[in-house]
């Protein structure tokens, strides 16, 4: 009697399993989690998936390629239910997007953009309009000062990136527009610090009319500050770029960083995964969102600290 008891007991539970909805897993696949846009970003996509009860996998590429197509085998092998990617470049992202079609696995992309392939949602921000808004503060400033026939030299992200693309030309229409001329233009490869170092020292040394430099990321900005300093061009050479970083809050209203054009990463990982969400529940889902950009300087960082603080640099924020 006890055994048979026993069993409808179990045949019960084992039903009732059953009928219990599994929780989906989804993947972010990144490209560099030590640059501090990446690891904001991937805040706002840890806090959106614990809000939808998500089991989320991060998989960290370290900006190698061969390791960021090992993890996305790595991803669909585990059966994901979805994917969330900031691709290394675009041209890598179409490789991600046909292993992902293959498995039936959808893609939503936030920042940095493919070159094809088919995807679910594509999560970006006006790189354009930020990097013109920029130019234009900086253009200000330098008018202010008497600098209107300096340079402006650009150590930027690699332009095989439809971001960064985006970036230079809108910050060279901004120069363009106040009669304003750049100087040479560098492209990361690396991201480290000597690397900046060495552009800004290069960029110095090759142009006695350099005025300015503007980094198209943030996190080694100190880079271009000591080459600045060693070159004792201090005051007299202006630093702008785009993105933030915590210590943004106190050099910009010093006057050590001219301003910023702050992308919003928190606010995109949360973004992205409200709409692979959506997607996952048969909703409709726009192809493309686009985030403004907003443009900092000593003159509105008051005014805009609260979004600076949760959406550009997720502070004060429990993901982790």
């Amino acid at each position: 009697m006890h055994i048979v008891r026993y069993l409808i007991i179990l045949v019960i539970v084992s039903a009732l399993n059953a009928n219990e909805p599994q929780t989906k897993k989804i993947a972010y696949l990144v490209s560099d989690l030590k640059i501090p846009f990446w690891d904001i970003m991937r805040k706002g996509i840890v806090s959106e998936a614990k809000t939808l009860h998500y089991d989320l996998q991060v998989y960290n590429a370290d900006n190698s390629l061969e390791k960021e197509l090992k993890n996305t085998v790595k991803a669909i092998r585990n059966k994901v239910d979805g994917i969330i990617v900031s691709p290394i470049n675009s041209s890598s992202c179409v490789t991600i997007l046909k292993l992902a079609q293959r498995a039936n696995i959808p893609v939503v992309i936030s920042d940095i953009g493919t070159d094809k392939g088919e995807y679910v949602s594509y999560v970006s921000s006006n790189n354009y309009q930020g990097a013109y808004a920029i130019a234009k503060v900086l253009a200000k400033h330098m008018k202010m000062l008497g600098w209107e026939k300096g340079t402006v030299g650009i150590v930027a992200i690699p332009q095989k990136r439809s971001n960064g693309k985006a970036r230079t030309a809108g910050f060279l229409q901004g120069l363009h527009e106040n009669n304003i001329k750049s100087s040479s233009l560098k492209q990361q490869v690396d991201f480290s610090y000597k690397e900046t170092y060495d552009y800004t020292m290069e960029m110095i040394e090759s142009d006695p009319n350099l005025r300015a430099v503007w980094l198209q990321g943030s996190d080694k900005y100190q880079g271009a500050l000591d080459a600045i300093k060693d070159a004792r061009k201090s005051g007299e050479i202006l630093l702008v770029t785009f993105d933030a970083e915590p210590i943004f809050l106190e050099l910009i209203p010093q006057g050590i960083v001219t301003g910023s054009a702050m992308q919003q990463p928190f606010l995109m990982g949360e973004k992205a995964t409200a709409l692979l969400d959506r997607h996952l529940k048969g909703k409709v889902v726009k192809k493309s969102i686009e985030l403004p950009v907003l443009a900092i300087s000593k003159e509105n960082i008051d005014e805009k600290l609260p979004l600076i603080k949760r959406n550009v640099l997720g502070l004060n924020l429990d993901a982790r």
